[in-house]
């Protein structure tokens, strides 16, 4: 008969750690309340439920993989780290950041943009760049000092 053993961390995560996935997880919050809005507007505008679903669930699997991948980050694998900076901090960034800079580069203004702006447009707009700024402080928080140390010694 043989026994399996998994290394279980006994020491917890160091602030910049814990904070790092706070961020994270407040990223997802802020992602799904995004996501929220902009389907709701397309039903609300008449887009068929079958065509607004695949948007959905792929937003869902990503929201549950950073989700994942922040309390794995917690416990101190580093692969969790690696992956969330690949994938959410580069991509999902550009991903966040893209249409606005195409706007922009397209001879958008921001000063005509805020004019025209209704409530539903401010507070998308500000939830987005609330979750730009927690994927951001995450990333910065994931590299720290102290947070390289935490991984090392897994």
């Amino acid at each position: 008969m043989s026994t399996t053993t998994t290394a279980v961390r006994i020491e917890p995560a160091p602030p910049v750690v814990h904070t790092a996935a706070m961020l994270w997880l407040s990223a997802v919050a802020f992602g799904a309340f995004e996501a929220v809005l902009v389907i709701g507007k397309l039903l609300y505008e008449g887009t068929p439920v079958l065509d607004v679903l695949p948007q959905g669930g792929f937003r869902l699997a990503v929201f549950a993989g950073a989700v994942f991948l922040a309390l794995k980050l917690k416990g101190g694998a580093n692969w969790a780290r690696w992956t969330l900076a690949g994938t959410l901090g580069v991509f999902g960034t550009l991903s966040l950041v893209k249409e606005p800079i195409e706007w922009l580069l397209a001879g958008g203004s921001i000063a005509e943009a805020m004019t025209g702006a209704d409530a539903m447009a401010w507070v998308f707009a500000a939830s987005r760049v609330l979750h730009v700024l927690a994927v951001l402080g995450a990333l910065v928080l994931m590299f720290q000092p102290r947070a390289g140390a935490y991984f090392r010694s897994a």
